[in-house]
Parts: structure tokens; C-alpha cells; sequence
């Protein structure tokens, strides 16, 4: 019984002393992946195993023969059990990662429709409750000359498209996010979309003085569907009116690099937050202060859902779409396919 005492004090002590040398390896390696905290377990395990079997068998005065066969033996198995080992250890780490990593895509994705419902609940509410009180003055005859009559018609108008254009938008992110969004192809002057976009935004742009300011050449033609290409350009030319202030300007350019077409709006808006442009093409982001009164009474663009709805389109032709900060405001690229 002395013996097996004995004997097991010896393999305790040298699987002890294994165990400290591994909890100081974890120690210094507390900040790396979770594959070298399995490695280095694994290799603390195995040597404690294989520390306490030669231990033992040094002490029992085995003849050298029979020492030298106990010691491949156990590393063998030292070696299949690491390389084992290792190998799930990886699998193991890779799903614990790609599961913290779809919780955390999930929450993310929670949130955003958290903050998509509230912030359209906000937006519909503010309209509907002009509408009722405008509908209930004309029921009642609240105000009957023709001019007031005329102007709450008017500003019911202007409040209907608004909601209309809102449940658009609302509309084709649905799409995009299903991935439902059929796209016709086909080769695009880009100059000529740009054009029509630049005589749409015009009033609005000559009511907030802001001068638009196009190039003259270097338009390319790109492979894309033309609705939603124009849909694309409208949005930032309407994104840039509305942050940039008056006497302000708005600049469009395109040209080519090597297999892709860009197209840049530049505003003179004083530029954005670092911290935000990451997150500048998100569903509903900056929701509060998204709508801004035109002269009309209407609205300027989709708000919060524009820019998530030009990041949605590009990336559905197979391009992308950037922003960064210039002297005095900021610049949106899109880069797309050119047309063969």
C-alpha cells in the first residue's frame, strides 16, 4: 500500500508540475483565439499523462529496454491524442465563433427592425394627425373661403405623397431584403440618367439656393436596370440637397477605372462624424431629424430609408457604394459594371 502511495505522489508531483507550466502558458496567452487556450489544454493534459508515466516508470527502475518501450508508447499516444485534439479543437472553436457571431448578427438585425417600427410609427403619425384635423375642419366647415379651402386641399396632397412615397420606400427594402428584386439589364448611358435626375431635383435645389453642378463629359455607359439606377441617383442627389446649406453646392462626376463605372455626389455639408460613416447606410439611421420640410410642405427624400435603399440597389447590380469625408462636406461613390 506504501508503494501505491508512493507512486502516486510521484505522478501527482509531475503531473503538477506539467499543470503550472500550462496555467502559466494560458495566463500569458489570455488575449489570443480560443483554438490556442484548446491547444494549450490539450498539451497540459497530455503532458501531465505522459509526465506521470515516465515518472513512474524511471522510478520503478525498469530495465532500459522496457523503459524506452513504455516511453514511444506514450508518446504515440501523446501524439494521436494532440493531433486529434487539435483538430476538433479547431471545429469547436470555428461553431463557438460562428454562433457568438450569428447572436450578435440577430441582435443587430432585432434592433434595426425595433428602430425601423418606431421610427415609422413616428414618421406616419405626425401626418395622419395633420390629415384628421384638416379633414374635420373641411367636414365641419370649420373654414370655408376658397383660399384656406385651397391650402388645406393642397397640404392634404402634400401629406398624402409623403405617406406614399414612405410606404414606397417601405416597399422595395422589403424587396431587397427578401431578396425579391428582379432586375432587367441592359446597357445604360449614365449621362442621361444623371440628366433627368439633376431637372428633377432642380426646383427644390432652386428653393434651398443650392447650385447643382454636373460634369460635362466622361459619362460612361453601365449594365444596370435603368428604374432602379435612376431611383439610386435621385436618392443622393436628395440625400446631398438636404444636409447641405444654403449657397451651398452639389457636384455629380463620373468616369471609369479599370473593369467599373463610378458615379460621385459631392455636397459642401460640413462633413459627417467619423464614428457615423460605417453606419451611414443603415435601415432608419438618423431617424429623428430624417424628414426636413421642403418650401412646398412636402418632404425633400426618403429620409432614413434613402441611403439603406441605394446601398441595397448597388449591391443588387454587383456593386458597391462608398462614402468618405472631402474639404468642407462629404462624397458618395458608386462604382458599378460597365456595359460590354
Amino acid at each position: 500500500m506504501g508503494d501505491l502511495a508512493l507512486i502516486f505522489g510521484v505522478a501527482l508531483g509531475a503531473a503538477g508540475a506539467v499543470a503550472l507550466v500550462g496555467a502559466g502558458a494560458l495566463r500569458l496567452l489570455r488575449v489570443r483565439s480560443i483554438t490556442s487556450h484548446i491547444s494549450v489544454l490539450l498539451a497540459m493534459t497530455v503532458g501531465a499523462v505522459a509526465a506521470g508515466v515516465s515518472v513512474v516508470a524511471e522510478a520503478m527502475f525498469l530495465s532500459p529496454h522496457d523503459l524506452e518501450v513504455v516511453l514511444i508508447t506514450v508518446c504515440a499516444a501523446a501524439t494521436v491524442s494532440l493531433a486529434v485534439g487539435w483538430l476538433f479543437g479547431r471545429r469547436l472553436a470555428a461553431a463557438a465563433v460562428w454562433a457568438d457571431q450569428a447572436r450578435e448578427r440577430e441582435r443587430r438585425i432585432e434592433k434595426g427592425r425595433r428602430d425601423l417600427i418606431a421610427w415609422v410609427s413616428h414618421d406616419l403619425r405626425t401626418p395622419l394627425a395633420g390629415l384628421r384635423a384638416m379633414a374635420e375642419a373641411l367636414e365641419d366647415r370649420v373654414v370655408a373661403d376658397v383660399t384656406t379651402v385651397g391650402e388645406y386641399h393642397r397640404r392634404i396632397r402634400v401629406e398624402a405623397d409623403r405617406m406614399t412615397r414612405l410606404v414606397d420606400d417601405l416597399f422595395e427594402l422589403s424587396r431587397i431584403d427578401a431578396g425579391a428584386l428582379r432586375l432587367s439589364l441592359s446597357a445604360v448611358p449614365l449621362g442621361d440618367v444623371v440628366s433627368d435626375a439633376l431637372a428633377g431635383a432642380a426646383p427644390l435645389a432652386e428653393a434651398r439656393r443650392i447650385r447643382l453642378v454636373a460634369g460635362e463629359s466622361g459619362w460612361p455607359v453601365v449594365t444596370a436596370s435603368e428604374p432602379e439606377l435612376a431611383r439610386v441617383v435621385r436618392n443622393l442627389l436628395l440625400n446631398a440637397i438636404r444636409y447641405t446649406p444654403e449657397d451651398g453646392t452639389v457636384r455629380v462626376d463620373a468616369g471609369h477605372s479599370g473593369g467599373d463605372a463610378w458615379l460621385a455626389v459631392a455636397d459642401t455639408c460640413g462633413g459627417i462624424p467619423e464614428a457615423d460613416l460605417p453606419r451611414l447606410f443603415e435601415v432608419a439611421f438618423r431617424g429623428e431629424p430624417a424628414r426636413t420640410r421642403s418650401a412646398d410642405g412636402g418632404v425633400e427624400s426618403s429620409g432614413g430609408l434613402g441611403l439603406a435603399i441605394v446601398h441595397g440597389l448597388v449591391k443588387a447590380h454587383g456593386g458597391r457604394v462608398e462614402v468618405h469625408n472631402v474639404t468642407g462636406g462629404c462624397r458618395f461613390v458608386v462604382r458599378l459594371p460597365l456595359a460590354a
